[in-house]
């Protein structure tokens, strides 16, 4: 039988309505293939980009960012010149300071510098060993001494994570009260009456100088917890008290040798920080430059910060 011309239109139809099909169809195997391509790809990085343990979806944020960084992390030159500024506050305050004490002594006759005594002299220098970031406009904060003694945390101690082989905190205080404390004012002591009984004086001041690297060294290891900054800070310390045990030595060489040993100490602190920078990495895994980065922390003059 022959077909009608009904059955004939649908059969046309239907083929052009399948030919319009398998063409539409050739091109979708590249399209799905991107889309899938874009969704797994959002997929695997989600998954990749992991809630730290005890994190939030800030704490995601945070750290997707750093991953967005790389490797690219910018040197803060706002905190180095702070550190440099304070520096240069406190020397200049010290010098201003020990020139008084020199012109106030001179202007009363019943005082001669050399009849000062020795205790006396030693005890001033001990003071401005323990206390010299009181000239220092940065916070400079020590960890607490009795949080340190019973193994708690404190600023710069137990805060992070600390080497295997660190000496328990009741070491600490003993060592920067009882031996390094004194052997700085004793031997600076010495240096004065070798010196002419002077306090203002450049064999002395680079003492100051080795302070200040000390307290500025504080602010960056303790206050910001730079760990990767931390660790040209304490050479430079090391640094600064082999200078001034040399102008000690030119003066005295008893006073250089006996300030000298404290450097056997500070090297000894500096194997620990140096430890602690290994053993504390960043947010992205890798290990804090060697110089401050910008947003790892925020350093502020505290004498010029509002306290709530």
């Amino acid at each position: 039988n022959a077909p009608s011309p009904a059955s004939s239109f649908q059969v046309n139809r239907f083929s052009k309505a399948t030919k319009s099909f398998i063409l539409r169809s050739s091109s979708l195997p590249s399209n799905v293939f991107y889309k899938n391509s874009v969704k797994n790809s959002v997929k695997n990085n989600f998954q990749e980009t992991s809630i730290p343990r005890g994190g939030s979806v800030s704490s995601l944020h945070s750290t997707a960012g750093a991953q967005n960084e790389g490797t690219q992390k910018q040197l803060d030159t706002e905190a180095l010149g702070k550190y440099a500024l304070a520096a240069g506050i406190q020397m200049s305050l010290f010098t201003g300071a020990f020139k008084l004490l020199d012109v106030l002594i001179a202007s009363i006759p019943a005082i001669d510098a050399s009849s000062i005594p020795f205790p006396a002299v030693a005890f001033l220098f001990y003071a401005t060993a323990l206390k010299s970031r009181v000239f220092n406009p940065l916070n400079n904060q020590r960890p607490d001494r009795a949080k340190a003694v019973d193994g708690e945390k404190s600023a710069g101690f137990q805060d992070r994570v600390m080497p295997s082989w660190t000496p328990p905190g009741v070491f600490f205080p003993i060592m920067w009260l009882l031996i390094i404390g004194p052997i700085r004012a004793y031997t600076s002591a010495l240096i004065f009456e070798a010196n002419g009984n002077v306090f203002c004086d450049a064999t002395l001041l680079s003492f100051i100088f080795h302070l200040t690297c000390g307290d500025v060294w504080n602010t960056i290891n303790n206050s910001e917890r730079r760990y990767g900054a931390s660790v040209p800070g304490v050479i430079c310390v090391v640094a600064s008290v082999v200078f001034a045990a040399t102008q000690y030595y030119a003066v005295d060489p008893f006073a250089g040798k006996l300030l000298g040993a404290t450097g056997l100490w500070l090297v000894t602190a500096s194997a620990l920080i140096v430890d602690t920078w290994r053993l504390n990495p960043g947010p992205d895994g890798e290990r804090d430059p060697l110089y401050p980065v910008v947003g790892e922390a925020k350093t502020e003059f505290e004498w010029f910060s509002s306290k709530e």
